[in-house]
């Protein structure tokens, strides 16, 4: 259950740094919180989705990873990601 190709373009033309941006620590966050997002939606329905819940827990450690290490490089790119996406309150 993959991100649409629409859905997934669209964030990176919102979160890319630079034109042909696929690659850095913003778009990854970003893209990670849309599968994340929509994961959510599906277990609202399919409570007992438990590889899938699996699959939701190895995605949110691989945005912490992703957020610690934009975190220790630049301070200020990582809180506007986490300010756009509002993934902390």
């Amino acid at each position: 259950m993959a991100l649409a190709t629409e859905h997934k373009q669209q964030i990176l033309a919102n979160n890319r740094v630079h034109k042909t941006d696929t690659g850095s620590p913003e778009v990854q966050i970003a893209i990670l919180s849309g599968r994340l997002l929509q994961l959510n939606e599906h277990f609202k329905t399919h409570k007992k989705d438990h590889s899938s819940r699996r699959g939701l827990l190895t995605i949110v450690a691989k945005r912490r990873r992703l957020l610690t290490y934009l975190k220790n490089v630049n301070p200020d790119r990582y809180k506007a990601v986490l300010q756009k996406l509002s993934i902390r309150h």
